[in-house]
């Protein structure tokens, strides 16, 4: 009796661990590449589909022209997560899968400061113009953010006022200057990023109709690896739960 005993659990303990390598042998890693500005939300949503599902998400950030010029460089991945448009132009070049492309969500622009300047009300159209007036320098980007910022200080009348204290750089690089400088500066980009980036404060979103939303579509690409994982995160992507943290990070 003891002998069989034995021989059962032996063959239960035995039972278990093939369950396990098959367990581990199902999981995949995801390889997504997505824009920056989804950086802390989708970080938050890829960690909890991997609590959820086992499979393991590596994302790579980098602005959506940026993504796009990687991809058609060769570079490798399962799911694309950028702005529509450069979606698109992937699909034309065969890189990126014509079918589903849900919308993950939408980045507003705000205005930023460093963290030991004051903090001003830029709540009105008005506001906003008041403290742009009293800049010694203002940073933004010569992309799609930049060009709602560039646009917004159009139709604020002060475009021409504020030239000389304009500096536009690249997508990456829109920080550093106000970090560095000692006058009243600001930064002007995407929430998420200026909301999570060390030293700086988020002064608030561009009030109401100066403000131009970024949608973000997520798709997967035509060599993915890791097909049926990868349809599943995208699907994910959608759920309540991931919209919860999407909407918790910055991302509508």
């Amino acid at each position: 009796m003891r002998t069989n005993v034995r021989h059962l659990a032996a063959r239960a303990l035995l039972a278990g661990i093939i369950s396990g390598l098959a367990f581990v042998a199902q999981a995949a890693e995801l390889r997504v590449l997505a824009d920056s500005p989804l950086g802390p939300a989708l970080a938050k949503v890829a960690e909890l589909f991997g609590q959820e599902t086992h499979n393991q998400v590596r994302l790579a950030f980098d602005p959506s022209p940026e993504v796009k010029r990687r991809i058609e460089a060769g570079e490798a991945a399962d799911v694309v997560i950028v702005q529509p448009d450069f979606i698109e132009e992937l699909i034309r070049a065969g890189r990126v899968n014509a079918g589903e492309r849900p919308v993950v969500g939408r980045v507003g622009v705000g205005l930023g400061n460093r963290t030991n300047s004051p903090v001003h009300d830029i709540s009105t159209p008005e506001k906003l113009r008041q403290t742009l007036l009293g800049a010694d320098l203002i940073v933004f980007n010569k992309v799609v953010s930049g060009n709602t910022f560039a646009r917004a200080l159009e139709r604020l009348g002060i475009a021409q006022t504020l030239s000389s204290r304009i500096v536009r750089t690249a997508p990456n690089g829109i920080f550093e200057p106000v970090l560095q400088g000692r006058g009243n500066d600001f930064v002007a980009g995407t929430m998420p990023l200026i909301a999570t980036t060390s030293g700086m404060r988020l002064l608030g979103p561009l009030p109401g109709d100066l403000q131009n939303y970024l949608t973000y579509t997520a798709a997967l690409m035509t060599n993915a690896s890791e097909r049926e994982a990868a349809e599943s995160f995208v699907r994910f992507l959608g759920s309540p739960r991931a919209k919860e943290l999407f909407a918790a990070n910055g991302v509508d």
